[in-house]
């Protein structure tokens, strides 16, 4: 490297540093800039040479991810010391004790806690993903800033994603959607969830990201009018009521936009809360914030008419991440409903920052301890990390119940409230009291009525459980309840009977081929697996511990045979017994597909579509989708859609299974897909609407489903087409009739 080089580097990482201590100048820390200093030299000096994929010196990653820390975040000196010491120990020869003698116990402790869980969540050897998260989740618990950390280290690899490999991306920005946004929304850290939502967007549906970003832009003069026109009286309201306060807007996001078209078959000009309004105040006294929340909201009802069925009262009843704030819709003069949110300053630090502005607040004195429920759900993830699923898959999405679910309030029988997740049912309650009274759930009482189990609770009901002590867990319970914590006890009790009916078998068959006098070998214990239709010897040996197979003459027939080892049953109960879990496929096993070049995108042809590649079942993709391959335990690799909610989980657990795809095809092969139709119904619709498909448009129909009801008709057609462009053109030309209202594309 050439001295100028070398000093223009210099020069670019000083004033990365520079700006870092600036930003930490400026918070309400106490200024330790010394030791910020050190860790800075010394994670300098220890990654010296080394170099990102985009070129840049490596040092430049850690300062940005301490001034993460540090200005979005809002943490101290501690945490911004272990942001630029956080990968010294993974990626250099200087060990955690070393990290202790030069800075403290503390700050070891953290980096340590980052070393354990580094690489992502999963880390590269994804056959230790689960543990690896575990490790995180753990280390979480015992001090929040291991967290808060890592998800400033992934967030500023989400902004410089452009340098990863296709396949790297999908990967990381499948496990940044499918648990570090969760986490952050959990932690309260919204502005950071939000962009780690569209940062993954971004790459995963990119040309999808860009439409939605040049319709925002299109439309930015329309909202920047009704937001002029809509506050115009509202400031003139709180002006008079000597209220400081900032009124802004907020914009939904790309991704969020995004996700309801999907969800509910929108196209963007049907979108109509694009728009939200912002009112932030200082309160007068700190201790009336909430009553004056409501003067707010009660002289913004006089103005406008507001949503019944839209207000939301986050002030006298936080989220479990300490979000505080009050929610209303009211009509605009034009016919237009616009949310507002009203916070005090503090919610608004709380609801940026998180857990960290919360901690701030705390220590002032300025809120109440249990205003913040983390410790709860802390709690409920170490309950689940004593009886994991022994499935990464089933794990993560236990794991994922208690992240990223909207609340209700649910009151015991005495009054007390509980948080729990919208779409919980009584049985799922019943665990929240405890285990024992899940275990022994009957049914409950909701508002004084007998309700079964699986009752789906609102906000605001009042539940009493029933229990019995002569009932105990069913298989069928697992689809009733939603939480992380009902489900995990539920299959952790449901294991624990079948590893006891397992060993119970063995017993029973052994008894059994000692009392007939046989001499078995693994082929006879293969026919009595037939015998009774089990696939494993697991299966069959629950079944006569559980008394569902009661041995016989049928039984004695299958088994009886030569056998070279009279020592086989011993082993065979033995292997039994230590693969009692359901095997857990492994990423970094040895596949049959070994030449594939997974830095390289997959070529889907229409030869290769027809020989080599195998159409995900769950999502129907078709040329044009945005997707990725899967090499699953076969070595056959799966195409799937990106947004598919399996490849979601598959980007998640076994990243480093994935393979970047692009389309290469001809209009040769046609392909299923359905779309669906609303509009007006009317004399002679059915026949317009296939005559545009058959006659003008000259496409096969597979099937067609169309419903009329007071006036409106709703349909569903099959339709077989070539590629994503061919369904665009018949929406496009459906859309043209007169009492046709809406065209989208649906997964059946």
């Amino acid at each position: 490297m050439n001295t100028d080089k070398e000093q223009a580097e210099e020069k670019l990482i000083n004033e990365a540093f520079q700006g870092l201590l600036a930003s930490y100048l400026a918070s309400k820390h106490r200024k330790k800039v010394d030791i910020i200093t050190r860790a800075f030299n010394f994670a300098k000096h220890a990654h010296k040479g080394v170099r990102r994929n985009s070129g840049e010196p490596y040092i430049l990653h850690p300062i940005a991810v301490a001034r993460i820390v540090s200005e979005e975040i809002g943490l101290g000196s501690t945490s911004i010391c272990a942001a630029l010491l956080h990968d010294v120990v993974e990626d250099t020869d200087y060990t955690v004790e070393d990290i202790s003698n030069l800075f403290g116990p503390k700050i070891a402790q953290i980096v340590d806690g980052l070393t354990k869980i580094s690489g992502g969540i999963f880390g590269d050897k994804a056959s230790a993903q689960t543990e690896n998260f575990k490790k995180l989740l753990l280390t979480m618990s015992e001090d929040i800033r291991v967290i808060l950390i890592k998800i400033a280290d992934r967030l500023h690899n989400m902004r410089t994603l452009e340098h990863m490999a296709p396949n790297k991306q999908y990967k990381i920005a499948g496990e940044t959607l499918y648990i570090y946004a969760p986490i952050a929304y959990r932690l309260g850290l919204n502005k950071i969830k939000m962009e780690l939502e569209n940062l993954s967007f971004k790459y995963e549906h990119p040309e999808e990201y860009a439409a939605i970003e040049e319709k925002l832009a299109i439309t930015q003069a329309e909202r920047e009018k009704l937001f002029s026109d809509f506050t115009a009286p509202i400031r003139e309201r709180l002006d008079a009521m000597g209220v400081d306060y900032t009124l802004s807007g907020r914009i939904k996001s790309p991704y969020s936009i995004w996700k309801k078209m999907q969800n509910k078959h929108l196209a963007f000009d049907e979108i109509f809360d694009i728009l939200a309004v912002r009112i932030i105040f200082n309160p007068k006294n700190p201790k009336e914030e909430a009553n004056e929340c409501f003067n707010i909201y009660i002289a913004l009802t006089q103005l406008y008419r507001s949503h019944p069925d839209r207000f939301r009262d986050w002030v006298n009843q936080p989220k479990t991440n300490g979000y505080q704030a009050l929610h209303m819709t009211l009509m605009s003069n034009h016919g237009e409903w616009v949310e507002v949110q009203i916070r005090s300053r503090r919610m608004d630090d709380i609801a940026e920052q998180g857990v960290a502005a919360h901690w701030k607040y705390k220590e002032s004195g300025y809120v109440e301890e249990e205003e913040v429920d983390l410790n709860k759900w802390l709690h409920t993830i170490k309950e689940i990390l004593d009886d994991p699923q022994p499935d990464a898959m089933d794990f993560l999405d236990a794991i994922k119940l208690n992240l990223y679910s909207s609340e209700i309030f649910v009151f015991t029988p005495k009054g007390e409230i509980k948080t729990m997740p919208q779409g919980c049912t009584a049985l799922d309650f019943a665990f929240t009291i405890h285990s024992v009274v899940g275990t022994h759930c009957i049914g409950a009482k909701v508002n004084h009525k007998l309700v079964p189990m699986s009752h789906v609770l609102q906000s605001g009901d009042q539940v009493e459980i029933l229990t019995s002590k002569t009932l105990n867990v069913k298989p069928d319970w697992l689809s009733m309840v939603t939480t992380a914590k009902a489900k995990s006890k539920i299959q952790g009790i449901l294991r624990r009977e079948e590893r006891n009916a397992v060993k119970e078998g063995e017993t029973i068959l052994a008894q059994f081929i000692q009392h007939e006098d046989l001499i078995i070998d693994e082929s006879a214990i293969l026919r009595l697996c037939n015998l009774h239709g089990y696939t494993t010897r697991n299966q069959m040996l629950a079944a006569i511990g559980k008394q569902t197979i009661v041995l016989g003459d049928a039984d004695k027939n299958a088994l009886k045979g030569n056998s070279s080892s009279s020592n086989f049953l011993g082993r065979l109960f033995r292997s039994s017994s230590s693969t009692s879990k359901p095997v857990t496929p492994t990423p970094n096993a040895e596949l049959p597909v070994q030449e594939i070049d997974k830095k390289r995108p997959l070529i889907l042809t229409d030869e290769a579509l027809q020989t080599t590649y195998h159409m995900a079942p769950c999502c129907h993709p078709i040329p044009g989708d945005d997707v990725l391959g899967y090499i699953d335990d076969d070595g056959q690799i799966i195409i799937h859609q990106r947004k598919c909610p399996k490849a979601a989980k598959l980007k998640a657990a076994y990243g480093n299974r994935l393979v970047a795809a692009q389309w290469s095809t001809h209009k040769l092969l046609y392909f299923s897909v359905s779309i669906n139709i609303q509009g007006i119904d009317g004399v002679g619709i059915v026949n317009q609407i296939t005559n545009i498909i058959s006659q003008e448009l000259n496409v096969n129909m597979e099937r067609i489903l169309i419903e009329a009801h007071d006036g409106i008709f709703d349909g569903t057609i099959r339709l077989r087409v070539h590629d994503v462009d061919d369904i665009k053109v018949i929406c496009e030309n459906l859309k043209k009739l007169p009492n046709v209202r809406s065209v989208v594309r649906i997964d059946e």
